[in-house]
């Protein structure tokens, strides 16, 4: 069996679902219809790391909304799948958009339309508030729940199995230290 940090190490695409995973699931909706959604700093702050680090970044989500588009749009996101009822056929779409292997694809989920994608990758991720029959199947179960920085954890998971965290680190003490002068 191979373990997390193997898995890790493969890993060039990290896509994701967004109502439960990137964000904490809450639908809010105004007087005018219009459908809000909490993003995480701190999740946001990961997929740039992976970005910056060469690891691409995809959403996969059932829903449509501009929310989702904008936040993307500002994160600079590799790819965005939304209106995915067949999220296990995103996968296969993204694994020949961006020709890659299954087992260099790493997916968080939290409900059930996401066990078709997370049955095909190489590093199946639940979120901690995930249902059990979705955490039961996959390779790693954050501590966070959706929402509230799980997507980091990945990140953060992914990129001290390939050896770029330091990188990271030593970076942000570089840009401290100049600051200091």
């Amino acid at each position: 069996m191979i373990d997390i940090t193997q898995r890790a190490q493969r890993i060039r695409l990290l896509a994701l679902d967004v109502d439960g995973v990137l964000t904490d699931g809450a639908l809010v909706f105004g007087r005018e219809g219009d459908a809000f959604k909490h993003f995480h700093v701190r999740d946001g702050m990961g997929i740039s790391l992976l970005r910056r680090m060469g690891i691409a970044c995809a959403l996969v989500t059932g829903r449509f909304s501009d929310m989702v588009r904008m936040r993307a749009e500002e994160l600079k996101l590799d790819a965005v799948c939304q209106g995915q009822q067949d999220k296990g056929a995103a996968i296969v779409e993204l694994m020949e958009r961006f020709q890659l292997t299954a087992d260099e694809i790493a997916y968080i989920g939290d409900d059930l339309i996401d066990l078709p994608a997370l049955c095909q990758v190489g590093l199946a991720c639940a979120v901690a508030d995930a249902v059990e029959d979705l955490k039961s199947r996959v390779h790693f179960i954050t501590a966070s729940p959706g929402g509230h920085g799980a997507v980091r954890e990945v990140a953060e998971l992914i990129l001290k199995a390939q050896g770029k965290w330091e990188a990271i680190i030593a970076g942000y003490l570089e840009q401290g230290q100049g600051d200091q002068q």
